[in-house]
């Protein structure tokens, strides 16, 4: 009969060592010792640790930058400004020339005055008399003074100029013994522009007067913007006989001749 002899002592292939980090290592410390230590009291990166130095809240400027904005109304109200003027001057260009001129401070409408012995349109010989001074009508000699930006430095006859009146030019009068600089600038308004002449006038109660048919300006200073605006609204315009020529007219300052009728008496 066989025995069975006892062998040597068996070893289990595998030992249970309880739970590991997962590494092969088991697991350190208690368990929680792995957290980070924000939120310990004393651990660095807490909210009140010692060492650490408290944060200065940065104050962000509310205020707005009046710079630009200030800019921007600048160009709103330039903007504005030209539109409106734009609008006006539209407004004012579609008038009729007549209520433009009358709307000019300080003009004189004689053709409102319905005053028969300006209105007269004759032509006559001979010296004439007039309602005002420079004439605005009347009665005039059947030659016109040349009117084609004519400067004469004497006076010229009334009744050659009240003819050009009629064709519609501007005659721009001045107070004999005027500054040379206040003649200069009313020249530079004349020169060169048809339907315009200029010349002294005696008598005169103003430094100038500036006319048309049946309207008359007068101011003090050539520098006076009225003139302007005067010559602008009035020349041709104003003329009684449109298409009327201002060329090949009178170019003296001679006074007309008394009629013949009278010089024969």
């Amino acid at each position: 009969m066989s025995m069975s002899t006892p062998g040597p002592e068996r070893v289990p292939s595998t030992v249970k060592v309880g739970k590991t980090t997962g590494q092969g290592k088991p697991p350190t410390g208690k368990p929680g010792t792995n957290r980070p230590a924000a939120g310990r009291p004393g651990a660095k990166g807490g909210g009140k640790g010692k060492g650490r130095k408290p944060v200065t809240p940065v104050k962000v400027s509310g205020g707005r930058n009046w710079g630009p904005i200030a800019l921007i109304g600048a160009v709103v109200l330039i903007a504005a400004g030209i539109i409106g003027y734009g609008v006006y001057a539209s407004v004012q260009g579609s008038k009729p020339w007549e209520e433009q001129v009358a709307a000019i401070d300080g003009v004189v409408d004689y053709r409102a005055q319905k005053n028969a012995q300006i209105d007269d349109r004759t032509h006559k010989d001979g010296p004439q008399t007039y309602v005002t001074n420079p004439p605005v009508g009347g009665a005039h000699n059947s030659t016109w003074q040349n009117c084609m930006g004519d400067v004469y430095t004497e006076p010229i006859a009334n009744e050659h100029a009240v003819h050009s009146l009629e064709h519609g030019a501007v005659w721009v009068t001045y107070k004999q013994g005027l500054a040379a600089d206040q003649v200069e600038k009313l020249q530079s308004k004349v020169e060169g522009k048809d339907y315009t002449f200029m010349s002294p006038i005696a008598g005169l109660d103003k430094n100038i007067s500036v006319q048309v048919w049946g309207y008359q300006l007068k101011v003090d200073s050539a520098d006076d913007s009225r003139i302007d605006d005067f010559i602008r609204t009035t020349r041709v315009k104003a003329s009684m006989e449109p298409g009327a020529a201002c060329s090949s007219g009178n170019t003296t300052s001679d006074p007309v001749p008394a009629p013949a009728a009278s010089a024969a008496g």
